[in-house]
């Protein structure tokens, strides 16, 4: 007979991304605005404060075997993961992603208005992963930088 484990304080802490060029990614989140914290780890990983979990760039087949997956073929198509930028207003959404287009990013979807009563576009960073950019009902972004979610 076993005994029921405890559980855990669930969290998510770290958002990790494969970047194909690690100096590229560097200098693409860091022109977002992203502070990049612990620097002593040079271009073997970087981290970024990004007011909530961290987001953090390790080189591409790095990761893959760390995770014991395959580094090849990369994917071309979606992933299955989108990362959010959430903001305040509409004007705010058209701001990020002009931007983020000034920085290098490449566009996905245009701003446009949604089905929920949101305003939402998409870019990718240049090792193609999605960035949603978006003001949605019930999602509000704190002076603190914390997402705060409805009841």
């Amino acid at each position: 007979m076993s005994e029921e484990l405890p559980a855990p304080v669930p969290r998510l802490t770290v958002i990790t991304l494969g970047v194909s060029d690690i100096r590229a990614g560097i200098a693409f989140y860091d022109a977002l605005g992203f502070s990049r914290r612990l620097k002593a780890t040079g271009d073997a990983v970087a981290f970024f404060d990004t007011g909530g979990p961290v987001l953090g760039l390790f080189p591409w087949d790095q990761l893959a075997a760390d995770a014991k997956l395959p580094d090849a073929p990369r994917p071309t198509t979606f992933r299955g993961v989108t990362l959010a930028w959430n903001c305040a207003t509409r004007e705010e959404v058209d701001a990020v992603l002009a931007f983020a287009f000034s920085k290098g990013a490449t566009l996905l979807k245009a701003a446009h208005e949604t089905e929920y009563g949101g305003y939402s576009g998409y870019f990718a960073d240049p090792d193609g992963h999605p960035w949603e950019v978006v003001v949605a009902p019930g999602i509000e972004v704190g002076d603190d930088r914390r997402v705060h979610l409805a009841e």
